[in-house]
């Protein structure tokens, strides 16, 4: 089988490592990939936002299988143009990707459905946001609606935060956020194979927001991750099927919008059971990273027969990973480009490319606000961390930062 796998980041190299292993595949493609993708198959000149190429391209070369990473291309309605040329692809169509690209219709779907998530308002302007914010107070989740590529949340503790953020959003006029109540409890990320109301649950993960050691600062794209997560028990992961995932997928459904593709549900343990924080409609970054490497069977074969209404049953690797994500110099702001990057070969197990190129000297430098996310493996999770800040002390790159104290938590 040919495979074509659309974006550039470490989801997409971690999608690309692990179809890579499968007897059935013969060629895997990524558009546009980045220098970490190299050794896996080809890299393609073609912007994972410029679909009409995109499919010109799986049309030309043939191609069995597409499956989509990042939330751009989902927005803009790849999968449908895909579908309306007879080509088979793994990902939501555009009026369902929205459960990612807005809020706004991802609650309203939770709130018609009943299905467990915090008290929320919407606003268009600042005035009125200001007035629901002073009446409320804090602790206050503000979110951009839209796509922010894991970032537009700020969990505001203090007025002057939460004015701050809301002074942001509606910098260049009005915009669309969502007020909402600050859910208190154990986080963890939860990701499913979805077609329809057939849902596969993967292993959870946990990820590390917040850009500073101590869960400080500003929300990023994710600065770290770890599975297995001990202490969100099989029961929470069961309730969280049962009243989260499954419900979402039969909703999409009764809508009249079936869901297919990764569904990722971003969930909250409170006092009072489950709940969730976001939707979104693909593998998580980092997240993909640490749960792909401890799969045993055959992602490539799991989605083809899922996508012929099969569903399969997962093996998993009882080991842990962990994974560091190394950003370039002042992310989530902004990023430093074009810094070089040396000592990958010392590394003694896994590194997905995040925002890597090779420039015009073949050296390998960076392209991106995360960069790499460099993983550890073994039989607990300290040996996981151990093995991950061991690999990443063998990297060099000046102008490159990472967290300290991935997995700290539950060790």
């Amino acid at each position: 089988m040919k495979v074509l796998i659309i974006g550039r980041g470490g989801r997409e190299h971690s999608l690309g490592w692990k179809i890579s292993q499968s007897p059935m595949v013969s060629k895997i493609y990524f558009a546009p990939g980045n220098y970490g993708m190299k050794s896996l198959g080809e890299l393609i000149n073609i912007s994972e936002e410029n679909i009409e190429e995109l499919c010109e391209f799986a049309k030309k070369e043939k191609i069995d299988l597409t499956i989509v990473g990042p939330e751009s291309s989902l927005a803009l309605g790849v999968v449908d143009i895909f579908e309306k040329n007879g080509l088979k692809i793994f990902g939501p169509r555009k009026i369902p990707a929205q459960i990612e690209s807005s809020k706004d219709f991802a609650k309203n779907i939770m709130k018609k459905y009943k299905i467990p998530t915090g008290n929320y308002e919407v606003f268009k302007n600042l005035q009125e946001a200001r007035k629901y914010l002073e009446k409320n107070g804090v602790p206050m989740v503000i979110k951009e609606d839209g796509l922010k590529s894991g970032k537009g949340v700020t969990v505001a503790f203090s007025m002057e935060e939460a004015l701050d953020a809301l002074e942001r959003a509606f910098k260049n006029g009005d915009n669309k956020i969502l007020m909402e109540e600050y859910l208190k409890g154990e986080e963890f990320s939860i990701i499913a194979l979805v077609n329809g109301d057939r849902v596969i649950p993967l292993e959870i993960a946990q990820d590390h927001k917040r850009v500073f050691e101590g869960e400080k600062g500003p929300n990023t794209g994710g600065m770290g991750i770890y599975s297995p997560v001990d202490r969100i028990s099989e029961e929470i992961q069961r309730e969280t099927m049962e009243k989260i995932m499954i419900p979402m997928a039969q909703a999409m459904v009764a809508e009249g919008i079936p869901f297919t593709g990764f569904l990722f549900g971003g969930i909250m343990v409170t006092e009072e059971g489950v709940k969730t924080i976001e939707f979104n409609g693909r593998f998580g970054d980092p997240e993909a990273q640490g749960i792909l490497p401890r799969m045993k069977s055959d992602l490539l074969e799991i989605i083809l027969k899922l996508l012929e209404g099969e569903v399969s049953p997962v093996e998993w690797e009882k080991d842990y990973t962990l994974g560091v994500v190394m950003a370039s110099e002042g992310y989530p702001e902004r990023s430093y480009l074009g810094d070089s990057i040396g000592g990958l070969e010392n590394c003694e197990d896994l590194v997905f490319h995040m925002g890597t190129k090779e420039d015009s000297t073949g050296e390998i430098v960076t392209n991106g606000g995360r960069v790499l996310c460099v993983l550890g493996r073994g039989r607990t999770l300290k040996e996981a961390q151990k093995k991950a800040y061991e690999n990443v002390s063998k990297i060099r790159a000046s102008k490159l930062f990472y967290r300290k104290d991935i997995g700290n938590r539950d060790i």
